[in-house]
């Protein structure tokens, strides 16, 4: 083998064994780096692993490190809170219907209504119908249906029990004639007990035979009231 020949031989041997180790060192300095970076190197334990979802720390921690030594994972955060319930309304709506009882109910306040009805009817008048009794809150309201007659004198008591403060009554036209209010006559006085039609001045209906109603409204107190409708 000639000089020149053996010359490039061992020259081309050279490069390639510069060039490996030149590979082999830029290797090393990437894993030691990759090392120094935080991160556990591919093939070891811990590895791409974070808590199982639902777990504590789930998404929190970054990936591939496992959480600091002597700490315990971040906490969840708690569920929000359930808001308050509404405060039940106060009292009834107004002008809303009260709760419809048997006359025997009215019992504590029978013998004041029929007081009242001897005391304040016209002599002569008669009970059309049993009394309506109801259970009242603040400002609920009770009907009763009744046929006004022509020429015919009519007088409404009613009577509320403690803690009722206050009773009022009204006549009302069931089918409000036009031009004309719909309420025809309704008490003046105020407390527990009222009186619609006084004598000697009962309210006398004029007009043609027409449908109506007796409205007892408590507009102050809740309890039991009860209200009879006399003619004559």
């Amino acid at each position: 083998m000639s000089v020149l020949k053996r010359a490039c031989t061992w020259g081309a041997l050279g490069l390639l064994v510069a060039a490996t180790a030149g590979c082999k060192k830029n290797d090393q300095s990437a894993e030691a780096g990759y090392q120094q970076g935080g991160q556990q190197p591919y093939g070891q334990p811990g590895y791409g692993q974070q808590p199982p979802p639902g777990q504590p720390g789930y998404g929190q921690q970054p990936y591939g490190q496992p959480p600091p030594a002597g700490q315990p994972p971040p906490a969840a955060a708690p569920p929000p809170a359930a808001p308050p319930p509404a405060a039940p309304p106060a009292g009834a709506a107004p002008g809303s219907p009260a709760q419809p009882l048997d006359v025997s109910a009215a019992a504590a306040i029978t013998p004041v209504l029929t007081g009242l009805g001897r005391a304040e009817a016209p002599a002569g008048a008669r009970a059309v119908g049993a009394p309506m009794v109801g259970n009242f809150q603040q400002g609920q309201v009770l009907e009763s249906a009744i046929q006004l007659t022509p020429g015919k004198c009519y007088t409404v008591v009613g009577a509320g029990a403690p803690p009722i403060s206050e009773v009022n009554l009204q006549i009302m036209l069931s089918v409000p004639l036009p031009g004309m209010v719909p309420v025809v006559a309704q008490d003046q006085g105020t407390g527990p007990q009222a009186v619609l039609g006084k004598k000697p001045n009962c309210f006398k209906w004029i007009g043609l035979g027409m449908p109506a109603k007796v409205v007892m409204t408590v507009a102050g107190g809740s309890g039991i009231a009860a209200a009879q409708v006399y003619e004559k």
